[in-house]
């Protein structure tokens, strides 16, 4: 177990938007940061950054947290992983407790692949350097590549012994278990044998976002007819292939600050080029392109380049690619080799002002590129011609911004020198023709909808949770703040008259809160609010000083997780950039105390309501009989509601 002072140093350390910006894109909105939902998919940000709360807020899927939570919720880390890896991130020294016997069984399965992994990543690497074997062959291989051992290091390349199952009995030495090299496709199992899948392979790591080891990738070096060029991990609980890019660890920041990214082909494409000095560079590691891949990149850049080989199968690999990239509402630009070079062989032929050179000089927007198709092609062909320009407009159609979609019609026209009606028409049937199922859909629902209820009503709002909510919201923002505030009383005059006069009393907020809700008697509604109002209350009674990050430490996940939904809430408005359109949201902080009495005010009034309706439903049953008694709460329970009514300046019918 990890030590809490190593605990404590870590969340000292933390600076949230620093973490979070390593796998999303932030961009500063006011004091806050906001960017693209890394959990689910979309266009326009809904992802919120607090660095004065410390806290992150997903809206589009409603997750949110500290900096652990995020890591814990977008690299599935465990809590105790979350801690290393912030700790290494602020190089901190972690100290750790030994572990019972019933914690190490604890951990789950998933952790164990992970653990599995790295070992075997480690088990590689030193194979490579350390063995005649790995050294005579592997570090062969990759030096006459051109790798140097810098580099080899920074991807942690490795090799695989050449015999049935080094791998596999070395971890089982150690205390692997085989059940998870096998999950993770490392060991192949066949009746009372064990063989390694990689055996007399050079090897690459392919890690997620965060750095840690998801799969292999295994190139073989003999000329065996029978086996496969390349070598995958199978698909795993940890290793999506469709759902990873090869280099994205390594690449990611660069991405960001670039704002573009680089996508090749293979692994020894990424490394030459970051050996090369261009560093925004990943690789679909040999598959097709996958709309998930395109959303890893998103999160960090809106711009890809897409590099492929001079020849025909590179040109139909980058042609794949595009519509998949511009359906994800991202920019595209292609960018081919001189015949018989690709990615690899170019950057380490050239200099990173060479090679930067060339990129920007030869990447050319998707229309262009398709363009230079057609004099290779077409030539004087017009039956070419004609189906290039409709595969183009096809393409524009993936496109979902309107406005892009027009601007390219025109380029689109301009340089096929097709004119632009003729090319709207085509886009309109095409869109047509993609959205025929889509619209009938639609239109389905919506004659269902206006059959059901021709004028559907509004969502009632549930007034009380709004203000359980906001009681807590103020308690966790203000609960500890000395303030001034004003009560009407009901007071004696001079004719010995009841009469509500102003009175002024200093209290803390969390004071106020709780001596009024007392004096009624109230009790949540929600049990979870009722949960956590119960623990803030005996937080502010039993220590001087209230800090949300901590605080958010001690509690469960789920209670963690609703905190930052009620903290995150106003910060939702800064998305919609209400500013710029001449909106100003007040803040709360202008009058707190005003504030949180209206709160209570309201929520009392609420109560009261209720009770009242409660045993006028029950006159109304026959439940009880109307008495002096029963007539007698009633009219208590009104002269309560007017008080109430006039704390809130409200005008209230006496029934």
């Amino acid at each position: 177990m990890i030590h809490q002072t190593t605990i404590d140093s870590v969340y000292e350390a933390i600076r949230l938007e620093e973490v979070i910006g390593d796998f999303v894109q932030l961009k500063k909105s006011g004091s806050n940061y906001k960017g693209l939902s890394p959990f689910s998919e979309e266009r326009t940000p809904s992802f919120m950054v607090s660095p004065v709360k410390q806290i992150w807020k997903d809206f589009s899927s409603g997750k949110g947290g500290n900096a652990v939570a995020f890591l814990m919720e977008h690299e599935h880390f465990t809590y105790p992983e979350a801690i290393k890896y912030l700790a290494k991130k602020y190089n901190i020294e972690v100290e750790e407790t030994e572990q019972t016997d019933e914690q190490k069984v604890q951990a789950d399965e998933r952790e164990s692949m992970y653990l599995v992994s790295e070992y075997a990543n480690t088990f590689f690497q030193n194979i490579l350097h350390k063995t005649e074997q790995g050294k005579a062959i592997g570090l062969t291989y990759f030096k006459e590549r051109g790798f140097t051992t810098e580099t080899i290091t920074k991807f942690g390349l490795g090799y695989s012994p050449d015999t049935w199952d080094a791998m596999t009995s070395e971890a089982i030495k150690k205390g692997y278990q085989l059940e998870f090299l096998e999950k993770t496709g490392l060991t192949i199992v066949k009746g009372e044998k064990q063989f390694d899948r990689f055996k007399g392979r050079v090897m690459f790591p392919i890690q997620s976002l965060s750095g840690r080891v998801l799969g292999f990738g295994g190139r073989i070096l003999t000329n065996e007819k029978k086996a496969a060029k390349y070598l995958n991990s199978p698909e795993s609980d940890i290793y999506h292939k469709s759902k990873v890019l090869y280099g994205i660890y390594h690449a990611k920041q660069a991405i960001a600050k670039e704002d573009n990214c680089f996508l090749v082909e293979g692994y020894t494409d990424v490394i030459q080029f970051h050996q090369t000095g261009v560093t925004n560079v990943v690789s679909s590691s040999g598959t097709a392109l996958t709309p998930d891949q395109i959303r890893l990149i998103n999160r960090l850049t809106k711009n890809i380049t897409v590099l492929f080989d001079g020849d025909a199968a590179g040109m139909r690999a980058a042609i794949r690619g595009i519509d998949l990239i511009l359906e994800q509402g991202m920019n595209v630009k292609v960018c081919s080799f001189p015949e018989g070079e690709d990615p690899d062989s170019f950057a380490k032929q050239n200099s990173l002002e060479e090679l930067t050179t060339y990129l920007n000089d030869n990447a050319q927007d998707f229309i262009r590129f398709k363009a230079s198709i057609l004099e290779k092609e077409s030539k004087n062909d017009p039956i070419k011609k004609a189906e290039l320009v409709r595969d183009m407009v096809h393409s524009i159609a993936k496109i979902p911004d309107v406005i892009k979609r027009e601007i390219y019609v025109q380029e689109c026209a301009r340089i096929m020198e097709v004119s632009e009606e003729v090319l709207f028409n085509t886009l309109a049937q095409i869109l047509k023709t993609d959205q025929k199922d889509q619209k009938t859909s639609q239109k389905t629902q919506a004659l269902q909808v206006v059959k059901e209820e021709a004028t559907p009503k509004a969502p009632k709002v549930d007034e009380k949770y709004e203000l359980e909510r906001k009681i807590i919201e103020i308690l966790l923002l203000y609960g500890q703040e000395q303030e001034e505030f004003e009560d009407l009383v009901l007071k004696e005059d001079e004719d010995g008259e009841l009469a509500l006069e102003p009175e002024i009393f200093s209290a803390k907020v969390f004071e106020k809160i709780y001596l009024d809700l007392q004096e009624d008697e109230v009790e949540f509604a929600n049990d979870q609010f009722k949960e956590i109002y119960a623990i803030l209350i005996t937080k502010f009674q039993q220590e001087e000083s209230f800090k949300v990050d901590a605080f958010m430490q001690q509690v469960a996940p789920e209670i963690a997780s609703e905190i930052t939904t009620i903290l995150m809430n106003e910060e939702r408005h800064s998305l919609h950039r209400w500013v710029d359109m001449e909106i100003h949201v007040k803040k709360k902080t202008v009058s707190i105390a005003q504030y949180t009495s209206d709160v209570i005010l309201n929520l009392r009034r609420i109560l009261v309501a209720e009770k009242i309706q409660h045993i006028l439903s029950q006159i109304a049953s026959g439940t009880i009989e109307i008495e002096e008694a029963v007539k007698s709460e009633i009219v208590d329970y009104n002269a309560l509601k007017r008080l109430l009514a006039s704390k809130l300046s409200r005008v209230v019918l006496s029934k």
